[in-house]
């Protein structure tokens, strides 16, 4: 029985990583420069092979700490990819997930050693392989996400102004957002808890600051939420 698969192909099994940012303006993707051929030099997505006493969680794990130097942050498997020539060198299947990072709170000497940089989704260069497809799947599968659950915390600082909220969303979103509307319906959720801490960077007034009411969060994240934005 332990030898009944030995006439079978052997296929490698990548994982993936597509990992977005948002810095309060923009909303972000971070790439790694290829060190090794093929496409040596270009930009790619963050990646890596299963190991054999790996499942595909830990393997997504284990790369994201990896460059990050974060554990548990908000990631999802959402798509395989199979073409028979994806990959020039060997017959790889990729399985990916995308990630929710809060960049300020992200490991600059870990990004500088890997080759990484943060891009904006409007200027992310061409990247190799498939990976520009897997950028836009990950990106739908982002705003569905963001409808249906409150993953865009993630995004954010522990403290945040409203504005950065609306910020965050609009670059979900990829559209405008009316501002009153916006608020209302984010106050309708009742997952924020508003603090007496104002940030004075935003004007002379300042704007109040909110942190998300973590058990509320939890059971929004499990069920019943919805946002039409």
């Amino acid at each position: 029985m332990l030898n009944g698969y030995n006439a079978e192909d052997k296929v490698l099994v990548a994982v993936d990583c597509i990992i977005f940012g948002f810095d309060n303006e923009d909303l972000k993707i971070l790439l790694i420069k290829r060190d090794f051929e093929p496409e040596k030099g270009k930009w790619s997505l963050i990646g890596g092979f299963l190991k054999n006493q790996e499942t595909l969680d830990d393997a997504a794990s284990r790369i994201l700490h990896r460059l990050t130097g974060v554990h548990n942050i908000y990631m999802e498997q959402f798509y395989a990819f199979s073409e028979v020539d994806r990959d020039p060198k060997e017959r790889t299947v990729s399985v990916s997930y995308f990630a929710l990072i809060n960049i300020e709170n992200h490991n600059k000497e870990l990004i500088e050693n890997y080759n990484a940089k943060w891009f904006s989704l409007s200027k992310a260069p061409k990247l190799i392989f498939d990976h520009n497809e897997m950028l836009a799947k990950a990106i739908r599968r982002l705003q569905r996400r963001a409808s249906i659950k409150p993953i865009g915390f993630e995004l954010l600082p522990e403290k945040f102004t409203m504005r950065q909220l609306q910020k965050l969303y609009e670059a979900i979103l990829n559209k405008d957002l009316d501002k009153r509307n916006f608020i209302n319906k984010i106050n309708s959720l009742d997952i924020l808890i508003k603090l007496k801490e104002k940030d004075m960077t935003s004007s002379t007034k300042g704007s109040f600051l909110y942190r998300f009411d973590q058990k509320k969060y939890d059971e929004k994240l499990m069920d019943n939420f919805y946002l039409k934005l």
